[in-house]
């Protein structure tokens, strides 16, 4: 099916003649897309996750041992097994080399970093892509967003309660509609380097640039992009479901893009550094 998933989401909705489920089929559309449904967990297991979560986006180079270590350390009985299970739930990687849970499908073909020594400079130069685990009162989702580098202006984002990669496929297409990247950067993750992703920057002639296995700071500005939305939004807010959690991160991208100042950015806030800069097209 050729039209974006974006559009194609667009034709499901409620009060027409086939069920919610069927639409999705014949659309070719995800049902998690439409639902928000969180993926259910274990009470005690969703509140490990969270503290995971926050341990990790303090420490990033914690791998499973070195977490397991350190929530024992602080009076949780837990194993390593099950440590190493639920942060490859929640697609949780350690920085450093070594095995990891970010990586490609056998088949999918892997592109060089091109951002090495590079200095960002203008607006349009490089976007990047990544995924988050999103931590609820009663489950958790993914959360994927497209960022422009220069501006740090958060161009689409999307959640899915699947690691599948048409959640991703979906931000990029609807980032596109604000412009073009010269270089778009990921990891090497089975979404990122699936044809279904690749296949569309390589339609729009766009440089693609692929990050070294466990070098999650190759990508260091999305990485910040998470800090800002867990601690200013969804650690706070504790959001109860996925309807909740997709209104409230509408709010505070809206407010990340148009009010947010940065001190990066001279205090001016990514929407008038990403408009003033100009669109490649």
């Amino acid at each position: 099916m050729s039209l974006p998933l974006s559009t194609r989401r667009s034709w499901v909705g409620p009060n027409r003649d086939y069920s919610i489920r069927r639409q999705c089929r014949l659309a070719g559309v995800p049902r998690s897309d439409i639902y928000y449904s969180p993926v259910p967990e274990t009470k005690d297991n969703l509140l490990l996750m969270r503290i995971i979560d926050e341990q990790y986006m303090k420490r990033p180079e914690y791998g499973y041992p070195r977490m397991t270590d350190w929530l024992r350390e602080h009076g949780h009985e837990v194993n390593y097994k099950r440590v190493a299970r639920l942060m490859r739930r929640m697609g949780l990687q350690a920085i450093t080399p070594g095995p990891h849970t970010s990586k490609p499908a056998p088949g999918h073909k892997i592109y060089p970093y091109l951002l090495r020594n590079v200095e960002i400079n203008r607006v349009n130069q490089v976007w990047s892509t990544d995924i988050t685990y999103i931590p609820m009162k009663r489950g958790y989702m993914y959360l994927t967003a497209v960022l422009e580098w220069h501006s740090r202006y958060v161009l689409a984002w999307e959640l899915s309660n699947t690691l599948e990669s048409t959640f991703c496929v979906a931000a990029l297409e609807q980032a596109l509609t604000q412009g073009t990247p010269e270089i778009f950067n990921t990891d090497q993750g089975s979404q990122f380097t699936s044809e279904a992703f690749t296949g569309v920057l390589l339609g729009k002639e766009i440089a693609i640039s692929m990050d070294g296995r466990g070098r999650a700071l190759d990508n260091v500005f999305i990485e910040r992009l998470w800090w800002s939305v867990k601690y200013e939004d969804v650690y706070p807010k504790s959001y109860d479901d996925g309807h909740e959690l997709y209104r409230g991160l509408g709010v505070y991208f809206d407010y990340y893009n148009n009010e947010r100042n940065h001190s990066s950015l001279d205090k001016r806030t990514p929407a008038e550094v990403f408009n003033g800069g100009g669109v490649r097209n």
